[in-house]
């Protein structure tokens, strides 16, 4: 009877250790068979890269000062911007003038008019367009930003909105709005709807 189940024991033990054997050939098995990425397979991790599309932060001037600016334009949806030229911006006068010197019955709904002298120039290789209307701004440390755009001097004197080729230039006047003495008056025309700067500024005399 012992020898009988010694010899029913030994069998069970070697199937059992057989088993084993061959769930761990299986696995390592699988493990072998298993894809692998070889490192020239490893997915690579994008760099961000500047674009030559995004805007440019645009000069902050004082009067006297000149600086350029980049144009540019979208497709029929508004996207994509890109830029196509570039334009320059001199400053070369800033006058504080009142309703009558204007010649008009309209006084300021902002508080103070100023009569701004600009030159501006394409310097770039294609045309630009240069439209002030509803795109002047005006703010200082107290007063958030608020349009100064108003139709006062319009037809006077060269226009500045226009369209400039290559090589062209215009100086001309825009009468603004403005709350007060001082400040800071910025163009924010861009056609590149994610622009986070104006595209040019200028502070005002105090």
């Amino acid at each position: 009877m012992r020898a009988y189940i010694r010899r029913a024991v030994v069998p069970a033990v070697a199937l059992s250790a057989a088993l084993m054997t061959g769930c761990s050939s299986e696995s390592s098995s699988g493990n072998d068979t298993a894809p692998k990425l070889s490192a020239s397979a490893a997915p690579i991790e994008e760099q961000p890269s500047e674009s030559s599309n995004s805007s440019a932060p645009g000069p902050v001037l004082e009067v006297g000062e000149a600086g350029e600016f980049e144009t540019g334009e979208t497709d029929e949806y508004g996207e994509n911007y890109k830029v196509t030229s570039k334009m320059s911006v001199k400053v070369v006068d800033a006058e504080y003038v009142t309703a009558e010197q204007l010649d008009t019955s309209n006084e300021p709904e902002n508080g103070q008019y100023v009569k701004l002298t600009l030159t501006l120039k394409n310097v770039g290789d294609a045309p630009a367009e240069f439209s002030s209307y509803g795109m002047m701004q005006w703010e200082d440390t107290d007063t958030a930003a608020q349009d100064a755009s108003t139709l006062e001097g319009v037809g006077e004197g060269q226009d500045l909105d226009t369209t400039y080729k290559p090589g062209q230039s215009v100086t001309g006047t825009l009468v603004l709005d403005v709350g007060d003495e001082g400040g800071t008056v910025s163009y924010v025309g861009s056609e590149d709807l994610e622009a986070e700067e104006p595209v040019f500024s200028i502070n005002l005399p105090e």
